[in-house]
């Protein structure tokens, strides 16, 4: 590809440049995954998209993280991805591919999208952790972080309930946690208080990112945890950092998220970046 165009787009501040690849795929190498991410010297995301052409679904979204690394799922990216596939399609259902399956969205308005995110898988081979443990109580600690619920929403997740989720350093315990024996293929890390009103406050430490303003799965894993350990009942609002997403685990087992996406900017990637030169 002699030029490579992006858009740029976020969910609640967690930021993506998403490339159209079903013509002509950029097949980006991690050191390109890992220029173009770069806040400073390249463009900056939390997750680079790439759409795909495929016979099952209305696109094909391939995921990256910002360290080169791909990811199996992400919410608030599937939210952008449908938003931009329902206005090409002119459409307000679109079906959405991923290496985590199949992923269904609705529009709930000019620029709310909802996504069903699937089933959470639960046992301790899915998560995937080292070792068998009871994924309601994981037996993994990090300073004031302990007893953690274990879901899989097309990633890895582990949710940690305290009285006060502000209170907590996400920044120092989650890369310790995210890089602990038990999680083979590392995880995310969310750390979560219940709210006065039955709404929970969540941050996130995103495997291969870092704090990020919102995170879609981390969410959806949420909820799920929630409700396991009866602080909510199947539904919440979940303010994070960029804002709120609702959320509902549903009598047929999928997970409903919902919140607003919005259009940043139109790019092309510079030659320049992409060999190293920049």
């Amino acid at each position: 590809m002699e030029q490579i165009s992006f858009k740029k787009m976020h969910g609640l501040g967690n930021d993506f440049v998403v490339i159209d690849g079903r013509a002509e795929n950029p097949n980006l190498t991690p050191a390109q995954l890992r220029a173009i991410g770069d806040r400073h010297r390249g463009v900056g995301y939390d997750q680079l998209v790439v759409l795909e052409p495929t016979k099952k679904a209305d696109v094909f979204m391939r995921i990256y993280n910002s360290d080169g690394t791909e990811a199996e799922a992400c919410g608030n990216a599937t939210r952008c991805v449908a938003h931009l596939m329902m206005a090409e399609k002119a459409s307000d259902e679109i079906v959405i591919e991923t290496v985590a399956g199949l992923l269904g969205g609705t529009r709930r308005g000019e620029d709310a999208i909802t996504i069903n995110m699937g089933t959470p898988r639960r046992e301790w081979q899915d998560i995937p952790l080292a070792r068998a443990e009871d994924t309601d109580h994981v037996t993994i600690s990090a300073g004031p972080l302990s007893n953690p619920v274990a879901v899989n929403m097309g990633n890895p997740h582990l949710v940690f309930f305290v009285d006060d989720a502000e209170a907590i350093d996400v920044e120092k315990w989650g890369p310790i946690l995210e890089h602990d024996p038990l999680l083979p293929a590392k995880a995310n890390i969310s750390v979560a208080s219940l709210n006065g009103d039955g709404s929970l406050r969540l941050r996130v430490w995103e495997r291969g990112v870092g704090i990020t303003l919102a995170c879609g799965s981390a969410a959806c894993a949420t909820i799920v945890a929630a409700t396991i350990r009866g602080l909510v009942d199947h539904k919440a609002t979940l303010h994070l950092n960029g804002g709120p997403l609702y959320m509902e685990w549903q009598p047929d087992g999928t997970v409903l998220m919902g919140g607003a996406v919005a259009y940043s900017f139109d790019g092309i990637l510079s030659q320049e970046l992409l060999s190293g030169n920049k």
